[in-house]
């Protein structure tokens, strides 16, 4: 008892010396940003070869001393003597009991992971799935290779690359997020496979640390802490520590694995001892000094393990400071001190005032640029996902102390924009670093790209498969008491096992449509085993929904609504006949920057609901208003018959197949695309019929004998237009198009004039005999004319006039909208959609139309 209680005492120390908050005087905190602060720019630098760019570099180290004289006025300068003790009243207190901080009691409790499931048809379904694919993936070898090498163990496999690699300083810190996201993901799936992956991993780490015999535990040798608290250069050895330290905490709490605790509690023993040989050694000043450095969360996870402030933001680097004020969080939690309630408040308005940008997220280059400025910071290196993974837990507490319905839309927008749209489609282990949102930037074309599989692993990546593993965190919380209260803040399709009301609720979401404003949630109960128990339901009308035609019917029966912003609460004895359908009016709004200077008024962001639209463009971003303000007369949705009207006309030649594509508003022949991607877009186009409703053309063999018109996708409100015989093909706006250029337009489809089957021609309705004509000789780049066809029947015309329509390689998204440019017109889509296009979230917006 004796020995556990010295721990215990310890780990307390611990704590306390990672709990520094920036808040007031925080600038002399932790910290002080220079560069070098930057993870990019730390692993170009140490991965360079310019040595004199190096020296140069870590010529800054140390960082900006820390004010002594603040710290002095707070702690002694020992802490060992039992005379000269630091002062530990305060969390002490809370131990007390009545003489201490009295704990928040009626937070509301997160559910487990364990009990609720998405439904198999969702987007946040097949996202999950798209990361269980890739760590299930991943190999338990080259997982733990510098773990084993650092032990002195065999080191069977090969080691990753990327930030990973066996040279790179922030080694393992990955591996930390992969025992978090393999925990959250088996908690969430339960796959036997998955769960003996993670297991393996956390019984070869037990071996590493048994083989070191001091509880400590990490890829690198300990010296790189010697560097750390010599104030010497080195990348984050904290920052690792902390994710490991997380890891084994979630393999604990989440797969009831009792050795990741015991491991646990050795290295923080092992670091506790470390952090007090410093202090004794020289000052708190200097350990103060030494967490410049980013330290991860390792306030957090220790408050966490206990358990079982920004005055201005601008210059620091983002991600260190969020992880600090989430510890700050849950220190208010342990200990009940309204400090630190207040800083997590006061954060978060500081942050989602003047430093957030559409999308719910944060940072430009890993940091915060000057407050309410951000117009200028608009450009591909916008929002480090590990940012918006964080800011997530900031605002996911806050609720759970407030019940506040603001707090929920900020985590339902910055999962909804931020968070999902890091992943490549259905592409797994493929996610970006930052998401960009400059003018016509793309996600793949970022300073970072997308990542692969086995070489990239930077902190994004760590951040990436955590959030992807629990996704089903945060749809429900339960509030405890004689009446148990069940929250629903999200709308995600899914299914609850709630012990406390008796029962499983299932959650059904409808697909969310541009042509239908509604978001409708349909609720049922099934399982019921506690029947007769009084209950609460307490579901978010969100902030961006309407009153009028907001709806709620319970079984037959109508319910009266409050306004949009809060809770409907609904108090009754359950049963499985029970039906509740909440139907949630949908809308288009405008958003503006946060940016204080008049100049910039006009720049701004498009959503609808709580889904940010992206228009697609290379760099255009002028949006023409209407002058009665009326979004309705610049903006339309896509009509749900569009799709099926979608095309792309392909031709083949000597084993090659070309398509035909909008290229900087000319056509010509290219290589086929990839999903996904620009070029995919500039070959599709809508095809529109003038004869003949398009939705009741089964088939493009319907089109047959149709005079059409071709739209490209990614250009609505242009049409394909030919200049005569012999002359290219180009583009027209069909609004100002003279009546010429609009017969110029017109195309009659026609069987294939090379008789094969399934082949089509286009024949000019203005000329007839003249048809689309991709060349003489078919090669990427060949640009698409008219001809006209000879008496003589050429060979080569008749091939090159005979086209095969294909489904189209790019596609409308359910939720799309057509928006009016001062110069074109844009195709808006959700940004969690896209993958390499190129787009912008921020439009320019000019009166009038």
């Amino acid at each position: 008892m004796e020995n556990y209680f010295n721990s215990f005492k310890l780990f307390l120390i611990l704590i306390s010396m990672f709990s520094c908050t920036v808040f007031v005087v925080g600038k002399e905190c932790t910290n002080v940003p220079t560069q070098l602060s930057s993870h990019s720019l730390r692993y170009q630098l140490l991965s360079s070869k310019n040595e004199s760019w190096r020296q140069e570099m870590f010529s800054h180290y140390p960082l900006t001393p820390t004010d002594d004289s603040a710290w002095s006025n707070l702690f002694p300068r020992k802490i060992l003597k039992e005379e000269e003790k630091m002062n530990w009243e305060m969390m002490y207190r809370s131990l007390k009991g009545p003489d201490g901080f009295k704990k928040g009691n009626n937070f509301l409790k997160e559910v487990s992971l364990h009990d609720v499931r998405l439904n198999s048809h969702s987007f946040h379904f097949r996202a999950q799935q798209t990361n269980l694919e890739y760590l299930l993936m991943l190999d338990v070898d080259s997982l733990v290779w510098s773990f084993r090498k650092t032990a002195n163990l065999s080191t069977p496999g090969k080691p990753y690359g990327g930030w990973e690699d066996p040279t790179v300083e922030l080694r393992g810190h990955f591996v930390g997020h992969y025992l978090s996201a393999t925990a959250q993901m088996w908690a969430s799936t339960h796959n036997d496979t998955l769960h003996e992956k993670m297991s393996a991993v956390v019984s070869a780490l037990e071996d590493c640390q048994k083989e070191m015999g001091t509880g400590y535990l990490s890829a690198f040798p300990s010296e790189l802490f010697d560097r750390f608290e010599s104030i010497k250069p080195v990348w984050a050895p904290y920052y690792t520590i902390h994710k490991i330290l997380a890891g084994l905490l979630d393999q604990y709490t989440l797969a009831n694995n009792n050795e990741a605790l015991r491991m646990m509690i050795w290295m923080v023993e092992y670091f506790s001892n470390r952090v007090q040989s410093v202090i004794a050694k020289y000052s708190i000043e200097r350990h103060w000094k030494s967490l410049n450095e980013e330290t991860g969360g390792m306030n957090d996870v220790l408050y966490s393990l206990y358990s079982i402030t920004a005055a201005s933001l601008s210059g620091f680097h983002a991600n260190t400071h969020i992880p600090i004020v989430i510890g700050a969080q849950m220190r208010y939690e342990v200990t009940g001190d309204p400090l630190y309630k207040a800083i997590g408040t006061y954060f978060m308005d500081v942050v989602n005032s003047s430093h957030t940008y559409a999308t719910g997220g944060t940072s430009v280059d890993e940091f915060w640029s000057d407050p309410k400025r951000l117009a200028s910071s608009l450009k591909r290196e916008n929002e480090e996902s590990c940012t918006t993974y964080n800011m997530l837990k900031v605002s996911r507490n806050l609720f759970r102390w407030t019940k506040e319905v603001a707090y929920a839309d900020f985590y339902e927008r910055a999962l909804t924009n931020g968070m999902l749209s890091i992943q490549r489609g259905t592409d797994p282990g493929v996610m970006i670093y930052m998401l960009p949102l400059g003018h016509g930037e793309s996600k793949a074309r970022s300073y970072h790209g997308w990542g692969t599989k086995f070489q990239s692993f930077w902190c994004c990546y760590g951040t990436g498969i955590e959030s992807f593993s629990k996704l089903g965190d945060s749809i429900y919380f339960e509030e405890e008491g004689d009446i148990p209260g069940l929250y629903v803040i999200q709308y995600i399709a899914s299914s609850l096992k709630w012990k406390s009301g008796g029962f499983v609720l299932n959650q059904k979401v409808e697909p969310v449509a541009s042509w239908n404003p509604y978001l409708k949630v349909t609720f049922t109960l099934s399982a019921i085993e506690k029947a007769g128990l009084l209950s609460t339901l307490n579901l978010r009308l969100p902030s961006w929904t309407y009153s009028k035609g907001l709806k709620a019917t319970l079984n037959t029966d109508d319910l009266p609504l409050p306004a949009p912003g809060n809770f409907l609460s609904i108090s009754r004895k359950w049963g499985p006949d029970d039906k509740l359908i909440l139907q949630m009016p949908m809308g288009l709004r405008t958003e503006a920057v946060q940016d204080d200077r008049p100049e910039y008024a006009s720049v701004q962001a498009i959503l609808y609901g709580p889904y940010l639209l992206a228009g697609l463009t290379s760099g255009d971003w002028e949006i023409k208003r209407g002058r009665r303000n009326s979004l309705s007369d610049w903006i339309t949705p896509v009509p749900s018959t569009y799709s099926s009207q979608l095309v792309s006309v392909s031709q083949a030649s000597e084993g090659k197949e070309f398509i035909l594509t909008n290229s900087n508003s000319s056509l010509t022949m290219e290589k086929l695309p990839e999903a996904g991607t620009d070029l995919s877009l500039h070959a599709t186009f809508r095809l529109i019929s003038k004869e003949v409703n398009s939705s009741r053309l089964s088939s493009f063999a319907d089109y047959i004998g149709k005079s059409v018109m071709l739209e490209p996708i990614d250009l609505p409100g242009k049409l394909v237009v030919h200049n005569g015989p012999d002359n290219n093909l180009g583009l027209t706006n069909a609004e100002v198009a003279s009546e010429e250029d609009n017969k110029s337009s017109l195309f009659r489809v026609v069987e294939g004039l090379d008789l094969k089957d399934g082949t089509v021609s286009l024949e000019s309705e203005r000329q007839k005999g003249c048809f689309i004509f991709s060349g003489a000789t078919l090669g990427e780049g060949m640009k698409v004319q008219l001809k006209c066809e000879s008496a003589s029947k050429d060979s080569n015309f008749i091939e090159a006039a005979s086209f095969s329509f294909r489904k189209g390689f790019g596609e409308y998204h359910p939720i799309s909208f057509i928006a009016k440019g001062a110069n074109r017109n844009f195709l808006m889509m959700p940004l969690l959609s896209l993958r390499d296009e190129a787009y912008s979230v921020y439009f320019n917006f000019r009166c009038c139309i």
